[in-house]
């Protein structure tokens, strides 16, 4: 089951030139939401091709369903991809007692209409990228600037310039286009660093929950030790986090310590340091997030994911707050409202659920006991009613 895009007005939108900066999840989404939704963009990446980077992505239902419904074969191609956890287990780091067991594989597909699925970073980014046309993509393109007038214009590094009616800045924490609307800001550093390894499925076949999401919670809210499958299953994903404050390092590509990580995890209960004895290298990163913001746009430049709502994995919906934006703004650009209404539209409609997840992934306790994801899992980004928009003009 998919849903129907969804709008509130069946005027036809005014004629936008619609940049995008950033071409990753967020800004991949976008382009392709917009495409959807009948209008056109160009996206500005800064890297000159994509790599292959990071490793896991955790879809979850919410998120698939905008990727479902947008057309082609790229809800097809990530389920190809993919895995999708039987489960989403939560365990005790001391005496591996279950605390829930939420179904999810076919259950979650039943009850929300699109299922979890774990894959691939570089598996994602390529179906995405796949489903944007050659045409609006500018690679090599790193904004310097933004010049806010009668119109946007982009300044790159290399002195060229673009001008348009509206920005999205899709371009991550560290986002140039929110420092132009804004003024510089620096994220704050959580004082948790994250490793991250990938493991063969028969490394630890012996283990049980292989074909499950399951997360040992710690003994505080920031240690844990997540796992679940990637590549159909052919992979498994260990996913642990820990406060470290003396490490301040961001990267996807940084080595760690594959010594350091057992010792930080060696008191976990012997089915957890079985998974870390397994990994043969692993990854580290320093977390970082920011408060809320108040303000989203300044009537031409509009901010998703990343750029305006940082926060830490603990809910995996990172990627999918930022694929929920896509679609909540395309359909506030296609209506007949001017752009600075659309924007303000979009970011009424999805400040308040975007806040509310930030919250909940830095005081990391949910479904740790019981419950479900319904509140998550449920919201359907393209049927949503759209905010108001009282104070457009003011």
């Amino acid at each position: 089951m998919t849903a129907t895009p969804a709008h509130t007005t069946s005027a036809t939108p005014p004629a936008r030139d619609i940049a995008i900066v950033g071409g990753g999840i967020g800004g991949l989404a976008a382009a392709i939401a917009l495409r959807n939704a009948g209008l056109d963009a160009v996206v500005f990446e800064q890297t000159t091709q994509f790599a292959r980077v990071g490793a896991d992505i955790n879809l979850t239902p919410n998120a698939v369903r905008v990727l479902d419904t947008v057309g082609g074969d790229l809800g097809a191609r990530l389920r190809d991809g993919g895995a999708q956890p039987r489960f989403r287990i939560s365990r005790m780091w001391d005496t591996g007692a279950e605390t829930s067991r939420i179904p999810m594989g076919a259950s979650a597909e039943e009850r929300y209409g699109a299922p979890q699925l774990t894959l691939h970073r570089g598996d994602l980014m390529s179906a995405m990228r796949d489903a944007v046309p050659d045409s609006w993509m500018r690679m090599g393109r790193r904004v310097q600037t933004i010049d806010f007038g009668e119109r946007a214009t982009l300044v790159f590094d290399d002195g060229t310039r673009h001008d348009c009616d509206v920005v999205i800045g899709a371009d991550g924490i560290h986002s140039r286009v929110r420092t132009a609307m804004f003024g510089p800001e620096h994220p704050e550093f959580t004082g948790v660093v994250a490793y991250r390894a990938v493991l063969d499925r028969e490394q630890v076949a012996h283990l049980p929950n292989m074909d499950s999401f399951t997360k040992w919670w710690g003994p505080d809210p920031d240690t844990q030790i997540v796992v679940f499958p990637l590549n159909q299953g052919k992979e498994i994903f260990v996913f642990a986090t820990i406060g470290q404050p003396e490490w301040t390092e961001e990267s996807w590509t940084t080595r760690g310590s594959v010594d350091e990580l057992r010792a930080a995890y060696r008191d976990f209960h012997p089915e957890a340091t079985a998974l870390l004895d397994a990994c043969n290298e692993v990854m580290k990163s320093a977390l970082y997030v920011r408060d809320p913001l108040q303000s989203w746009t300044n009537g031409q430049g509009v901010l998703l994911g990343d750029a305006c709502h940082p926060m830490m994995p603990f809910m995996a919906q990172g990627a999918g707050q930022a694929i929920e934006d896509a679609a909540v703004l395309a359909r506030c650009l296609a209506t007949g409202d001017d752009t600075a209404t659309a924007v303000l539209r979009y970011q009424e409609t999805r400040r308040e659920r975007t806040a509310a997840i930030q919250r909940g992934s830095r005081s990391n306790e949910w479904l740790k006991e019981a419950g479900n994801g319904d509140w998550v899992y449920e919201y359907d980004a393209w049927s949503v009613p759209l905010g108001g928009t009282a104070t457009a003009h003011a």
